[in-house]
């Protein structure tokens, strides 16, 4: 697979994974990595995200949305 396809599926999977932790639909969650360019941000990391689970780069996407300024209800369970 090529490594634009790794990065797409990245990508995908973090929204999925994000849209469950935050209690957000899909949509919510495109409109804030959209407004925050979480989705650039994912592939200028992948270099080094590829080689980390999904919550590790997760929690370093809330990190990078909060030192912007927006800060995620992430749900307790």
């Amino acid at each position: 697979m090529s490594e634009k396809m790794q990065i797409i599926f990245m990508q995908i999977r973090l929204v999925q994974l994000a849209s469950d932790k935050w209690n957000m639909t899909i949509e919510g969650v495109l409109n804030i990595f959209e407004q925050y360019q979480v989705l650039d941000y994912i592939k200028t990391g992948f270099g080094i995200f590829h080689c980390e689970g999904d919550e590790t780069i997760l929690d370093d996407i809330e990190e990078f949305l909060k030192k912007k300024g927006m800060v995620v209800n992430v749900r307790t369970a």
